[in-house]
């Protein structure tokens, strides 16, 4: 048993845990969406006048957003997919991948190769925080372009999860964080799929501030 390779937390019998690895996914499948997303965003942000004023821009716009020009662009999200995808497939001794046609094509069958591989890579590849993390960072450059405040992608974090390892107390509880999204009727622990529905909120905070009280009590001490 060891600790995961990206949340450096959670211990696995591979290389990454349950929780990130269902992450992982999540991110691996929203690619093509994101890519697409992103052409709505090509054009240059409008220079004109700031709110409250009346002058002219201080300076031309740029002929497109530069930032997300590089992620559509060859060396972008298909660039960084499609090296991993290529890591992957020389870490499982097979032949090197064969590429799409165009962008979107390519972006899609590089994500989806490498989530139809992510059980094996959780599992077995050695590389596999290095890789959940570039796929981490690529997604969030996607998502904070295609939404700004990143409230859908990061939720708020409540606290951590208090759900209990096994029956044996002494096992401890899960600890994984807890986050709400906009909209979720409940609050689902990524790490060990606990539910905690609305009429639990109230005891699931008070329970959280007790821990956090009992761990900055034991950080004075």
């Amino acid at each position: 048993m060891t600790t995961c390779q990206m949340c450096d937390t959670h211990p696995t019998d591979g290389y990454l845990c349950a929780g990130c690895t269902r992450t992982l996914a999540e991110q691996l499948r929203r690619m093509p969406a994101l890519y697409r997303a992103l052409a709505a965003f090509l054009a240059p942000a409008a220079h004109g006048a700031q709110h409250g004023s009346h002058g002219p821009a201080a300076e031309a716009p740029l002929p497109v957003t530069e930032h997300v020009l590089d992620l559509r662009g060859p060396g972008g999200m298909v660039g960084i997919l499609e090296r991993q995808r290529a890591a992957l497939h020389d870490a499982r001794g097979w032949a090197a991948p064969v590429l799409g046609v165009e962008i979107l094509n390519r972006v899609a069958l590089a994500s989806g190769a490498l989530l139809h591989s992510l059980d094996w890579a959780a599992e077995s590849w050695s590389e596999a925080g290095d890789f959940a993390r570039a796929i981490r960072d690529l997604h969030g450059a996607a998502a904070s372009v295609v939404h700004p405040h990143l409230a859908e992608e990061r939720g708020t974090r409540i606290g951590l999860c208090p759900k209990l390892v096994s029956e044996d107390e002494g096992d401890g509880v899960c600890g994984g964080v807890l986050l709400h999204y906009p909209g979720d009727q409940v609050v689902t622990c990524r790490w060990c799929r606990a539910r905690f529905a609305p009429s639990e909120w109230g005891a699931l905070r008070e329970w959280i501030q007790y821990e956090e009280s009992n761990t900055r009590m034991k950080q004075v001490s």
